[in-house]
């Protein structure tokens, strides 16, 4: 028995490992308007294709750590159906833009047993997948955790073909002035209880917390992973209005660099480092670089 709990003990720090992110997602209407916006940031991204479910398309901007942001929307003569069908319909319809997230455990299957022990909802996996336009065929399996499509707790994401493949199109990042996906923020109306949900899935310690009147937030970050939740400072302030509109879902990402900033946008303090926000009233969401 004493052998068991200090195993148990020394597994516990390693749920943090099973946070890094894999990909992050932001919905809109029209991928063409989204990739321009990105574009006009000095973000370079590709075309993806379309996914197998008859209502998206997609495009990318991949990074050398692995991660990479993809920008999810509406396809051309989609299946109406299939759109209202999709988990991120809200999103995809009003131009939401951050909607979800995902990670990629070593093990999916033992992280989704993991998961159900501690409590949460875990969705049996489901094969997916997408032919690139050169005509690679990519397919993988998902499993959802929680309520929803990534949308508080990450998603799981497991590949069936090369996870290269999927993430570098063109056999290399996308970017290299940036090194990756370091936070996803996500707007939550309780933060107390969402500490104590991230807490329970995954052995986290008790996070940083801060305010930041500019975002219109308090923040709560768990260090050593991408997680930082943000609950509204007013009632009337853009998180409560977008909480209201979507519930728990991202509501921005933060990119690290690799060597300079990009642009000239707004300039915060989050947990003892500079992040810069690219103009959201020009690229239509919110992204930042520390």
């Amino acid at each position: 028995m004493v052998r068991s709990l200090v195993l148990a003990l020394v597994a516990l720090p390693m749920f943090a490992a099973e946070l890094k992110v894999d990909h992050v997602t932001v919905a809109g209407r029209d991928l063409s308007a989204l990739r321009k916006a990105l574009d006009g940031a000095g973000i370079r991204n590709e075309y993806g294709g379309p996914h197998a479910n008859h209502a998206t398309e997609m495009a990318l901007t991949s990074f050398p750590d692995g991660s990479y942001l993809e920008l999810i929307a509406i396809r051309p003569h989609a299946d109406p159906a299939a759109v209202a069908a999709n988990q991120w319909h809200g999103c995809l319809e009003s131009n939401g833009g951050p909607c979800g997230w995902a990670t990629r455990p070593a093990d999916i299957e033992g992280e989704a047993a993991r998961l159900r022990a501690a409590g949460l909802a875990v969705t049996p996996l489901m094969k997916s997948g997408r032919k690139r336009p050169d005509g690679v065929q990519l397919e993988w399996e998902t499993a959802q955790v929680g309520s929803g499509n990534g949308n508080f707790f990450p998603f799981l994401i497991h590949d069936f073909t090369p996870r290269e493949r999927r993430a570098y199109p063109s056999g290399k990042p996308t970017v290299t002035q940036f090194r990756g996906i370091t936070k996803v923020v996500l707007g939550v109306k309780d933060l107390n209880a969402s500490i104590r949900q991230y807490q329970t899935a995954f052995g986290l310690s008790a996070p940083r917390i801060q305010d930041d009147p500019r975002f219109a937030a308090k923040l709560a970050w768990f260090e050593g992973t991408p997680v930082v939740l943000a609950t509204p400072d007013s009632p009337r302030s853009w998180l409560a209005e977008r909480l209201g509109r979507f519930g728990e879902i991202p509501c921005a990402f933060i990119l690290g660099a690799t060597r300079g900033v990009l642009g000239s946008g707004e300039i915060a303090q989050w947990f003892g480092k500079a992040v810069f926000w690219i103009s959201p009233q020009e690229l239509g969401w919110r992204l930042g670089v520390e």
